[in-house]
């Protein structure tokens, strides 16, 4: 059986058996058992890298914080997540550059230290009640990267250029046609919607646009 570790672009942590390109970090999730009893133990939500330095970890042990994986790093922006101060030092540097310029009434200036990252992305992530905030806008206002839903819908929608692929576990599915004007539900963080659109490149799996 797989374990519960993969993260949607709703945020939520599934079980499946599709391998991910990027590992995650939101504090100790897991029991004993191995099995997921929250869905967060910290405000500090990051994208790591699945190889660093030859470390070696086991999944889900005890007591240690639960390894999550994302499908590329869209998905991982969707759910809430930024890049590692640690292990994805240059792509933290350049988010935290680019999110302070793009949002600059949060960051309250150039260089804003990751707990004011993580505290404002929290605020656009999930509510007091664990539910997802996401809010509406049109295709044309959104860039590629930004993660969306139809009509509050369960499937998970990348926007890429003019088009929406859907999301699934494995990639991403055959490109649909939409009217630039279509009102969406948006999944990404606001404050990393801003971002993309800064000029954030972030990265795609493989099969957009196989």
């Amino acid at each position: 059986m797989p374990h519960q570790n993969r993260v949607t672009p709703f945020g939520e942590i599934i079980a499946t058996r599709a391998r991910g390109t990027l590992m995650g970090n939101r504090g100790c999730l897991h029991d004993s058992q191995g099995h997921i009893r929250r869905r967060y133990k910290t405000l500090r939500w990051i994208i790591c890298q699945l190889e660093f330095k030859g470390v070696h970890r086991t999944i889900m042990t005890p007591g240690l914080w639960t390894e999550l994986f994302f499908l590329d790093e869209a998905t991982a922006l969707a759910a809430g997540h930024r890049p590692c101060a640690y292990c994805q030092r240059a792509r933290f540097e350049l988010f935290r550059e680019l999110w302070a310029a793009a949002n600059p009434a949060l960051a309250n200036g150039p260089r804003p230290a990751a707990p004011v990252i993580d505290t404002a992305l929290h605020a656009e992530r999930i509510t007091a009640m664990g539910q997802k905030v996401s809010y509406v806008a049109m295709l044309r206002e959104l860039p590629t990267g930004t993660m969306v839903s139809m009509d509050k819908g369960e499937q998970a929608f990348l926007v890429y250029q003019t088009w929406l692929l859907p999301w699934q576990p494995a990639g991403y599915g055959a490109p649909m046609v939409c009217s630039p004007t279509e009102k969406l539900q948006v999944l990404t963080p606001y404050s990393i919607v801003q971002t993309l659109a800064a000029g954030y490149p972030v990265t795609l799996h493989t099969t957009v646009l196989a």
